[in-house]
């Protein structure tokens, strides 16, 4: 459908009107973003300069902490702004292009998720051919493809919903550019559009899911077969905390996006929105990273050679 919307902007109504709440609300979302910058950045760093953590491992989780920091970045600084500012109205192209590079960078986390499961299923399931199956060029074409999924899927998505007409309210009841929210505006019928999305996300989440799921059952199945009590709990313990933040992850996003719009409640939403948004960029680094020994001991390495430095 041809896009004939006169709308230049819209108005984003944020978490809460309340006035209360919106410095208290303030502090908590930048600390949170905060701590996802330093945490995300900081993982980034000690995988580059530690070459004990150059291997397909740290390589998805280095991935992983790029794609987070992105795509809470594509959100969280919008909300300091209506916290701060006061400033609420964002521009249509500035919104679909927040719309665009969330919606990627959140597929590409879905996938990453996938690929890191692989990972962890060769590693426990086939040690001796780890180093043979986990190559190189394996893992570039698991994170090129990652990558290449999440910006289609996004082009499709984007594309779907300013294709719609825009000709009554332009006041968006979230606090950033997100599907359900923009396309209950829209004048035109959005069933076509509602469908492409229930379907696309559908196998997006089902196919990351199926090879997860997949993975960590014949994981299980291996430790079970353990005989050593040590190999048994780190194996577990990797798989408690992955199961952690992917049932986070896929909760909230089956939650959000396979449900028809008249079924959403915007409240609950913005609730659930948080979670995805900032929570999870800001936990996924303690999740997958600082309770790994071997990232303790390279951020150990790190701080040792700066107070080498500092002293001389």
């Amino acid at each position: 459908m041809e896009n004939t919307t006169e709308l230049t902007e819209f108005i984003l109504l944020g978490l809460t009107n309340d006035p209360e709440l919106q410095v208290p609300l303030s502090i908590i979302f930048t600390v949170i973003y905060l701590i996802t910058v330093i945490g995300n950045l900081g993982i980034m760093v000690l995988i580059l300069l530690d070459s004990r953590l150059h291997i397909p491992m740290y390589f998805f989780l280095s991935n992983l902490s790029l794609v987070d920091l992105c795509y809470s970045s594509a959100v969280t600084p919008t909300v300091m702004a209506g916290f701060l500012l006061g400033h609420k109205v964002i521009s249509y192209n500035a919104c679909a292009a927040q719309m665009f590079f969330f919606l990627a960078l959140a597929t590409v986390e879905n996938y990453l998720l996938a690929s890191m499961a692989y990972d962890r299923y060769v590693a426990v399931c086939k040690p001796l051919h780890y180093t043979t199956t986990m190559t190189t060029g394996l893992c570039a074409i698991l994170a090129i493809g990652s990558y290449v999924c999440g910006f289609l899927n996004a082009s499709i998505h984007t594309g779907n919903t300013f294709s719609l007409s825009f000709c009554e309210s332009n006041v968006v009841h979230h606090f950033f550019c997100d599907i359900p929210a923009v396309m209950v505006l829209s004048c035109s019928d959005t069933h076509v559009s509602e469908l492409v999305l229930i379907y696309v996300v559908t196998f997006n989440i089902s196919f990351a899911l199926l090879v997860i799921l997949t993975s960590y059952i014949l994981i299980f199945i291996t430790i079970l077969k353990m005989h050593s009590s040590s190999g048994y709990q780190k194996a577990l313990s990797t798989c408690a905390s992955h199961f952690t933040a992917v049932s986070i992850f896929y909760g909230t996003i089956i939650f959000m996006y396979l449900q028809p719009s008249s079924s959403h409640s915007m409240d609950t939403d913005k609730i659930t929105s948080v979670f995805y948004t900032m929570v999870i960029p800001m936990l996924n680094p303690l999740v997958y990273s600082l309770r790994n020994k071997e990232v303790k001991s390279a951020l150990m390495k790190v701080v040792l050679d700066a107070k080498l430095f500092f002293r001389l």
